[in-house]
């Protein structure tokens, strides 16, 4: 891949093969940060994981940096209530399903109650693409409506770890303070060892880094 001027000149601040503490690490992702917009912080992870196994769950942020997010949510009439109350910006059953079905996507989140799952999953194609297909495994179909939207409101986010068993996430923006950076960075690494699987064998954790949009990767000390 070829960089531009500006990536190569963030590269000779710092020695990319350093092995940082990660508060260390968050801060200098922030100097090396040269984008005329607030860059989004993503961390990396590599997992030791055979290709049988996989990582996946949500996570609570304790530090946010994203908008509203705009909730919607397919239930019938008698669970309209508990997620109006809640705070779902759409709330709706056939009506709504027909809606996404052509085409209609102006939301952030779906969530369903599981007796709503066999109509909704027929969404697969339309919402499946776009990573909104509610999951029970992250908590997006369930019948406690109100907790599940209080959590989203918090920020929780999905976690996953890819076909070459790295997990990516964005967790800040440079314009936030490096400690509020490496205390998301640091939830994220404690949910992932939660999730280890049983079978997992040597170190898991096996690399971590941090960068923003534009940036080059900064390595941090973790314990496998």
């Amino acid at each position: 891949m070829k960089h531009g001027k500006k990536y190569l000149e963030a590269l000779k601040k710092y020695e990319p093969q350093t092995l940082f503490e990660l508060k260390e690490a968050a801060e200098t992702v922030k100097k090396l940060s040269f984008a005329k917009f607030d860059e989004t912080v993503e961390v990396s992870i590599k997992l030791n994981l055979k290709k049988s196994q996989s990582v996946r769950d949500t996570v609570v942020l304790p530090h946010q940096f994203k908008g509203e997010k705009r909730i919607l949510v397919f239930c019938k009439s008698e669970k309209e209530k508990e997620a109006q109350e809640a705070g779902a910006a759409f709330i709706g059953a056939e009506d709504l399903i027909e809606k996404v079905k052509g085409g209609w996507l102006d939301f952030d989140i779906a969530v369903a109650t599981p007796d709503m799952m066999k109509d909704v999953g027929k969404l697969g194609m339309v919402l499946g693409r776009k990573g909104l297909m509610p999951n029970p495994k992250t908590g997006t179909v369930t019948f406690d409506l109100k907790g599940a939207i209080s959590e989203l409101k918090k920020g929780r986010i999905e976690f996953r770890a890819d076909k070459t068993g790295v997990v990516h996430l964005a967790i800040g923006k440079v314009s936030m303070d490096a400690s509020a950076i490496a205390e998301n960075a640091l939830v994220v690494l404690n949910e992932i060892k939660r999730k280890k699987p049983s079978d997992a064998k040597g170190d898991f954790l096996q690399s971590a880094s941090l960068s923003s949009t534009m940036g080059p990767g900064v390595r941090f000390k973790i314990e496998a």
